[in-house]
């Protein structure tokens, strides 16, 4: 038996909220040293690039585990890359609609990949991000393959190279269940051991997208002065789990300016994610009368 191609769009919408916001920040910050700085106005409350999925993730979720459905035994989502375009952050009481279409799925050998395009637009049309996701799902074996995986590459660095940094974090359980928390993703990988072994894992693993956005906290901490609404397009593969208590060093890699920085997150037991990039929008000039 196979699954038919699913119907190109899916759409919900949803209320943003400054709590929602705010706890999402708080919950990938939470193993960080310090406050995020707040050199303009209101950034440490403003919107991660990573809130851009999490609105597009509970459609997304549901949409391919219902390409599954025809399996006979459930299946585990495992994310595999993620790459966002945010053309305006979200906002508080803005009302945001989501628009789901499916790329295509393609059998592998653990299972089937799938690739998502979700658009995130405003009550006038007006586009906030466009996000892909790929994941695989775990021992999918009913669905027919059909259109294409596509795998933009990121984009090149403009001019010389900067200094390089790193940073090491220890993500904890209570780390991983506040991430879950405040982003709604609750794939039992994540919060059960038992779930997370007959996945392939040793034990619970922290969310691919929780080390991609705390990734992108240090990067908008140390190139950005703390204004995360500067990184205006981000991406990553995930390529191995990261499990609590592990040493996570995220390095950075910025081009001289910086607009753009390659960054690349390991354990001990291998890279979590590899060919990762954040482009960074120039700091806007300060108004007349104002200076450093």
């Amino acid at each position: 038996m196979t699954t038919t191609i699913p119907t190109p769009a899916h759409t919900t919408q949803h209320t943003v909220t400054q709590d929602e916001v705010s706890a999402l920040r708080a919950a990938v910050r939470a193993i960080l040293p310090a406050p995020a700085p707040a050199t303009a106005s209101g950034t440490h409350c403003a919107a991660s690039p990573v809130h851009a999925f999490v609105l597009a993730h509970t459609l997304a979720d549901a949409t391919v585990r219902e390409l599954a459905a025809a399996e006979p035994e459930p299946v585990s989502v495992v994310h595999l890359g993620q790459d966002i375009r945010i053309e305006r952050p979200v906002r508080p009481g803005e009302q945001i609609t989501v628009t789901l279409d499916v790329l295509g799925a393609r059998r592998e050998p653990r299972g089937t990949r799938v690739a998502v395009r979700a658009r995130l637009t405003g009550p006038d049309r007006t586009s906030h991000a466009e996000l892909l996701t790929s994941a695989l799902l775990l021992g999918a074996s009913t669905i027919e393959p059909f259109g294409q995986i596509p795998s933009p590459p990121a984009p090149a660095p403009l001019g010389e190279a900067g200094g390089t940094a790193h940073a090491e974090h220890r993500p904890t359980p209570e780390w991983i269940r506040g991430y879950a928390q405040a982003s709604g993703d609750l794939n039992p990988i994540h919060l059960d051991a038992l779930a997370a072994r007959d996945a392939g894992f040793p034990t619970v693993i922290a969310h691919g997208m929780s080390v991609l956005a705390l990734a992108l906290e240090e990067i908008a901490d140390r190139y950005a002065d703390g204004d995360i609404t500067r990184i205006v397009a981000a991406g990553g593969r995930f390529s191995a789990p990261v499990a609590p208590g592990a040493t996570l060093r995220v390095e950075l890699a910025p081009d001289a300016a910086p607009t753009l920085v390659r960054f690349t997150c390991r354990t001990p037991d291998g890279i979590a994610v590899k060919n990762g990039w954040a482009q960074l929008a120039l700091a806007a000039p300060l108004p007349d009368g104002h200076h450093d």
